[in-house]
This record gives C-alpha cells, structure tokens and sequence, in this order.
C-alpha cells in the first residue's frame, strides 16, 4: 500500500522573506527549486496561495507546502488571479471581458465561465459564485466566493464589509471644482438600461461619489480623476462624471463614445479594493495597477 504524502506544515518563528524562510526549512532546498514550488502555487501562508518569494512573513504565520503537483493554473489573457484562499477568489479583469453572461445559456466567455473552469480543473465538485460586478469595458478587481453560502453573506453585507474601493478614471475635460463630493439621486429606466440622475431627491436612489482630479492633459482636453464610492449604484462613477460635464472617455452611453477617444476602450479602472474578509474577519486589501494607456494620454 502506498502511503499518500502529507503536506508540511512549518510556523514562522520571526519575520523573514519567504523565500530565505522555505531554503532554511526545506532541508537545504536550492532557491530556484523553492521558486518553482511558489510558481506551482504549492505554497501557502495561512490559508491563501502565495507566489511572491519577497512576501514579508510575520511571527505566528504558519506556511503550507503542498506535497502534491499543485493546483492548476490559471492562464487566460484577459483575467489574472491576484488573490485566493479556501473561502474567496480575487481577480484582475481586463476591458472587454463581462463578469458574468447577460442572459441565461449564453456561451459567451466571462470572468464567471474561465474561472469556473479553473476551479474544476482542481475539484470536479469546486464552485465559483459572483460576489459583484464590473460593467464589460471596466477594468480591474472583482471578487468571487467559493461557496453560495458566502456569496449570499457577502452579497448581504457588502456595504458592510468593504472598507476602501477606489477607481480611476480618464475624463474628457476638467472638473470644476477639481476635488470634491457628487451627491444625486438615481433612476434607471429598465427598458433601455440608462441611469438617470437628479441633483435633488426625486424618489431615486442616493448615490455618492468622492473625487479628486490627479493630473490633466497640457491642453485641457482630458484629467486622470481618482474616485471613491460611499454607494454602489448601477454606472454610478459613469453617470456622475457625465453629470458634471466630464464624461469618461469612451462612454458610448453617458459620453460621446470612440468620437474623440484616443484609446479604443472605456476608461474607467476598480483600482483598490479592500474589505473585511468574512470568515477570517481580517481586512484585506488589493491594488491593481492604474493601465498605461491612462497615463499615456495624460503625459
């Protein structure tokens, strides 16, 4: 009978590089061995995969080595991991790509359909659910729950639980005031999918957008604008931006599309997230880099 290998399972004494700590407890492993292992994602630290041989252990973490081939990869160019653990997957989505098909039976691909392919690949029986969503043409990080259960707590409480979210966006023009608060109330006319938006409370939903302009084109014909939502309305940062004459570049529905667009894209970027994670009730942040199309145009 041939005995399965058990993982080994080794607790961080004091902080150090992963990498220095796996080649001083591997017994003596060479370091191009230990990176192949962290790029077969065979390593753990606590309960999420980790990659980077620069990861900054702390005292009392406890690291994980899979003794098998590790878990399938993923390689999709238009969707990277950037994040995952037992309970939550984090993805980086490029423009293009929707996060989950528009209508029931499409054949479509998503962020939805590649991902769950990547988790079956490693559990017939593993499942993928929707936490949120971006719109196609945005850009940047979503995250996805391993199990309904969490999606439906997640889903419930996301207001709740997210603590920082932060896009950027490129403009048409310059706002005026360069930083400050939109505050309006939103109406979405479901026949054509259009969100309407009035500066005072005409039954709508509330939705708060913070701004603030980070660098403008030398002719004043675009702004790299940072945005912080305190709500999480439908387009809410695409309606708002063309509320105050700045519509993002590329909008065919609030702006005037490829027109006067100099990349051939919405762009509009979920840079930041961070919220609490629900099970470890630990806060846990992501950062996704800001295209360099943007800054590009703004240079």
């Amino acid at each position: 009978m041939i005995k399965r290998k058990l993982d080994t399972v080794l607790k961080v004494s004091e902080p150090a590089p992963l990498i220095d700590f796996l080649i001083a407890k591997m017994g003596g492993m060479a370091r191009s061995s230990v990176k192949q292992l962290l790029g077969q994602r065979r390593v753990k630290v606590g309960n999420a995969i980790q990659t980077r041989h620069d990861f900054a252990l702390k005292a009392g973490d406890v690291v994980t080595v899979s003794s098998g081939r590790g878990n399938s990869q993923l390689t999709h160019p238009k969707l990277k991991i950037v994040y995952e653990d037992d309970d939550l997957i984090v993805v980086n989505k490029q423009p293009g790509l929707l996060t989950v098909a528009a209508t029931p039976g499409s054949s479509e691909t998503t962020a939805f359909s590649i991902l769950r392919a990547y988790v079956k690949k490693q559990n017939a029986r593993a499942g993928v659910y929707v936490v949120h969503r971006l719109d196609r043409e945005t850009s940047g990080l979503l995250v996805f729950a391993r199990s309904e259960e969490l999606q439906h707590y997640m889903r419930q409480y996301w207001r709740d639980l997210v603590t920082e979210r932060t896009y950027i966006a490129l403009a048409e023009g310059v706002l005026n005031p360069r930083e400050g608060q939109i505050r309006s109330w939103f109406t979405e006319d479901k026949r054509n999918a259009v969100v309407y938006s009035s500066p005072v409370d005409d039954g709508g939903d509330l939705a708060i957008t913070n701004y603030k302009t980070l660098r403008t084109s030398a002719d004043e014909q675009y702004s790299l604008v940072e945005l912080h939502l305190e709500t999480g309305r439908t387009n809410q940062i695409r309606v708002h931006l063309a509320s105050k004459g700045c519509p993002v570049v590329g909008d065919r529905k609030y702006g005037h599309g490829n027109e006067s667009s100099p990349i051939d894209r919405l762009c509009l970027h979920a840079k930041v997230l961070a919220f609490i994670h629900p099970v470890t009730e630990k806060t846990v942040r992501f950062e996704s880099p800001v295209p360099k199309e943007f800054n590009r145009v703004i240079l």
